[in-house]
């Protein structure tokens, strides 16, 4: 797949999927824009697209900011001149209890990056995209559809990824006229840094003995999933939900 031409940006590509997402385009001829908070990584993603020829715009943006989610689209047609593919990914997941005080600033934490920030970025990137008849791919998980996650405190987390599967879906009708396409890919289990990041009491080995496979996925895994879909070999698809959970959510 090529995508010599194309501009992309991928959210909260400083590491895991975002990460390999940027990369893989990169090698593939994109134009990229990798944005994420965490300043050393980001610079070691850089490194990997330059490596391939590929230098990136990066960008160093809480997403869940207003003013600075807007500057990932400013930034981006303002150096690249357009915008063709926007990859929603920047995500987290607190491990915080409902029954917890302190469970409503959480909530509204994780909506404000999971969903709100995807939202924002994808009605600022829309009257681009509809110059380039583009397409949109929100990273969602299989916690969207289970509510297993729920049992070790991760509600809201399921919660914004439910919603995030609803609203790729509404996003995928209103915009068909426009020729964007819209979809959503829910891994299950991938090993990037997310328990560490979220304080899981749960393990990767835990994980794996979950899925009929029994394993875990890498990050590189989803990424040619994204590559896929965001390639015109899927121009027929949109409004899909494509799950790569290695049998996680069968078990």
């Amino acid at each position: 797949m090529s995508f010599t031409g194309k501009v992309v940006i991928v959210t909260g590509s400083s590491s895991g999927i975002g990460a390999a997402a940027a990369i893989e385009f990169a090698k593939e001829g994109a134009s990229v824009v990798i944005v994420g908070r965490n300043e050393t990584k980001l610079k070691s993603v850089n490194e990997e697209c330059e490596k391939l020829g590929k230098k990136p715009l990066v960008l160093k943006v809480d997403v869940s900011n207003e003013v600075e989610a807007k500057s990932v689209i400013d930034k981006t047609v303002e150096h690249f001149g357009k915008l063709d593919i926007l990859v929603n990914n920047a995500g987290v997941g607190y491990n915080f209890d409902i029954v917890n005080d302190g469970f409503m600033e959480n909530f509204d934490n994780v909506m404000n990056l999971n969903l709100r920030a995807a939202a924002y970025l994808t009605h600022l990137a829309t009257p681009h995209l509809i110059q380039t008849k583009g397409n949109i791919i929100n990273i969602s998980s299989v916690a969207g559809t289970s509510a297993a996650g729920g049992s070790v405190g991760l509600i809201s987390y399921c919660t914004s990824k439910a919603a995030l599967n609803h609203f790729s879906r509404c996003i995928a009708a209103r915009l068909a006229s426009y020729g964007i396409r819209a979809n959503v890919i829910s891994p299950g289990p991938v090993r990037t840094d997310i328990l560490e990041n979220s304080k899981s009491p749960l393990s990767w080995d835990i994980y794996k003995e979950a899925t009929v496979l029994k394993r875990v996925s890498e990050p590189k895994e989803v990424a040619d999933l994204i590559l896929f879909l965001a390639s015109d070999k899927a121009k027929g698809i949109t409004g899909s939900e494509y799950i790569v959970d290695n049998g996680y959510l069968i078990n």
